[in-house]
């Protein structure tokens, strides 16, 4: 039989024909450390924003906030070429020129000497994020055959949580580690960015000789460039993709209020409690770090259910259980009470639930040839989601509660689960069994 029509298996995970085990592994490799290196901008970020320029703690949630309404701008121009080029030139260049930009943005981020540098820098971030997340997004859905796309999306998510949990960890006690060793609160800061940076050039060289290379579908089947540019909005049509972007725009504020939000809450909790900064910062990283080990142990959990239900159905439960996990913060008072575990623990369920289901349905809904251009305006959407609520969440965080930003994150899941709801009922689509 021709190799490009055979099927291939890495553990329980069927890959799509043309798709090597290789192939599927360096996958695998990158989803462990794509999300760990993109998330850890809030550590180190939180680091600098005390010990480099001594920002006062009560603004640093609109410091926060600005930084990542630029990072957003920043996706909103590029994720819709950054998903052409993919279609285009393929998954490949572009998933290793994001890992390049993050390496260059954490060896700039420690010489910041203010806030304007600080954001220069941050959007060299921004078009690594773009580069990374949209490949990352894109060829989880080009790997699997589709009865196994909710698992390999599982495995997915079970790494990107690994990822968060282990790097994060590792690299957020760095600071403490060299300060411990002797070295000054700036020296501590910048060995560790420039660890980080050293990780991600490693990563780019593993892509580099193991992701699938060319693009997936023929030169003769390659839509027009016009047609791609505007694939994204005309495949809106679909009820369950418009749906789709509606999910990603509340999933990547999730994640991306959690990122920023959740270890500025507990950093600056933690020196209101006495605390110095790179014990603060430390105690700040371990409530992020309880949220994403509790979405490590779900997300096996929900993502083979995801394969055995409808995919708008599976999408209702997963905003549901995100709605949740978010609304749930509103009964801490001090996120270092021990008591407060079991929230943050209920909302790594949700974020990781709500990433899931929403992955799920714009993969089996895209249409091959334009799937690039259709991904590049799911995260354009999450883009948007991450630019209106992290921008409003940081003025409240300051001026009204830390808990802010995650209350405006449930209440907007909560009008998802009603969308959802809706279109099951007018447009359930196939059954996985349908499509397998």
């Amino acid at each position: 039989m021709n190799d490009n029509n055979t099927l291939h298996n890495i553990g329980p995970v069927t890959l799509a024909p043309s798709v090597l085990p290789r192939h599927g592994w360096t996958f695998l490799y990158s989803a462990f450390f794509s999300i760990g290196l993109v998330t850890f901008v809030s550590i180190g970020q939180a680091y600098i924003l005390n010990e480099n320029l001594h920002i006062p703690v009560s603004e640093q949630g609109t410091v926060s906030g600005n930084l990542v309404f630029w990072t957003e701008i920043i996706t909103l121009l590029f994720f819709v070429p950054a998903g052409v080029l993919m279609d285009r030139i393929g998954r490949k260049p572009i998933f290793v020129s994001g890992f390049l930009l993050l390496a260059l943005a954490y060896g700039l981020y420690p010489f910041a000497s203010d806030v304007g540098e600080l954001t220069a820098y941050r959007m060299i971030y921004a078009l690594g994020i773009v580069a990374v997340t949209g490949a990352l997004a894109t060829v989880m859905v080009d790997y699997p055959a589709e009865r196994s796309r909710g698992t390999l999306i599982a495995i997915t998510g079970f790494l990107n949580g690994l990822g968060i949990v282990l790097l994060n960890q590792f690299f957020g006690g760095m600071p403490e580690f060299f300060i411990a060793k002797g070295f000054s609160g700036w020296t501590a800061g910048l060995y560790t960015h420039l660890s980080i940076a050293g990780t991600a050039l490693v990563t780019a060289v593993v892509l580099v000789a193991g992701l699938k290379g060319g693009t997936l579908s023929r030169k003769e089947e390659r839509l027009p460039l016009k047609t791609l540019l505007t694939s994204g909005i005309s495949s809106a049509k679909n009820p369950r993709i418009l749906l789709s972007y509606a999910a990603a725009f509340v999933a990547r504020g999730d994640q991306s209020i959690i990122g920023t939000f959740l270890p500025l809450w507990g950093t600056t909790a933690g020196i209101a409690m006495g605390m110095e900064p790179a014990e603060a910062v430390k105690k700040g990283t371990l409530i992020f770090i309880i949220s994403q080990a509790s979405a490590l142990l779900w997300a096996p959990v929900i993502g083979p259910l995801i394969d055995r239900w409808n995919r708008v159905t599976a999408l209702i439960v997963c905003m549901t259980l995100a709605s949740i996990g978010y609304l749930s913060l509103f009964l801490i008072e001090n996120p270092h009470d021990p008591f407060s575990v079991i929230f943050f623990v209920l909302l790594g369920i949700g974020q990781i639930s709500a990433f899931l289901g929403s992955q799920s349905l714009i993969g089996q809904e895209a249409p091959k040839a334009a799937r690039g251009s259709v991904i590049g305006m799911f995260n354009i959407s999450g883009a948007i989601g991450i630019l209106v609520i992290t921008t409003a969440g940081g003025r409240l965080f300051d001026s009204m509660s830390p808990k802010a930003p995650f209350l405006i994150v449930g209440i907007v899941n909560a009008l998802v689960v009603l969308a959802g709801i809706y279109v099951r009922i007018k447009a359930p689509g196939k059954s996985v069994a349908d499509e397998a």
